[in-house]
């Protein structure tokens, strides 16, 4: 027998999603973001995502999806998480894991293209520091965030916060939808005019 109600899990994560539906800017938070990131691929740019743990993951799926394919065939869209394990070690290494995301930011960043940093406490070392290095770059910086955003929701340029004070896992399921809502959006605006 589960030491807890799995109903209670499922009454939970709908009440995370539904505070973040209800904050005035959400949709267009998210619009915003499909706009930045549109404007960016049109005109030869590239969006480079990154995150820890879990929100490596969710970096990994939004570029791949762009990649690939998302909800229909069409051509591939640039797009580039950061998580090659011997770029990750070699910096971690050399430099501190704090600086694993923006070196590569550092040499694969252009003007015009796009910092996707995911972040569900918004104080990750590593992600302000990419911030940081994007903004030096040229680049905009679209940032998925929680709780009350952090540190990184005054560094980048487009704060999107999920404010869940509890587990990270809810504010994941939350930035998963978003990420899926930007895709989407891009796929659209790109390809289906």
């Amino acid at each position: 027998m589960l030491s807890f109600k799995v109903t209670d899990d499922l009454k939970e994560s709908s009440r995370v999603l539904e505070a973040f539906i209800a904050l005035p800017d959400t949709a267009s938070k998210i619009e915003q973001a499909i706009e930045i990131m549109v404007e960016s691929i049109k005109g030869r740019g590239k969006v480079i995502s990154a995150g820890n743990g879990g929100s490596m993951c969710d970096a990994q799926h939004f570029a791949e999806e762009l990649t690939g394919r998302y909800r229909g065939d069409r051509p591939a869209c640039p797009a580039v998480a950061v998580c090659d394990p011997s770029h990750l070690t070699c910096v971690g290494n050399d430099y501190g894991f704090d600086y694993v995301f923006s070196r590569f930011v550092e040499g694969m960043g252009n003007p015009g293209d796009v910092f996707l940093g995911i972040s569900t406490s918004g104080n990750s070392k590593n992600i302000i520091e990419a911030c940081k290095a994007a903004k030096k770059r040229g680049m905009k910086s679209v940032c998925l965030l929680g709780k009350d955003g952090g540190a990184l929701k005054e560094l980048c340029d487009l704060p999107i916060i999920v404010p869940h004070q509890g587990f990270a896992d809810r504010i994941q399921e939350v930035h998963t939808m978003v990420i899926h809502i930007m895709i989407r959006g891009i796929e659209s605006e790109l390809f289906s005019k």
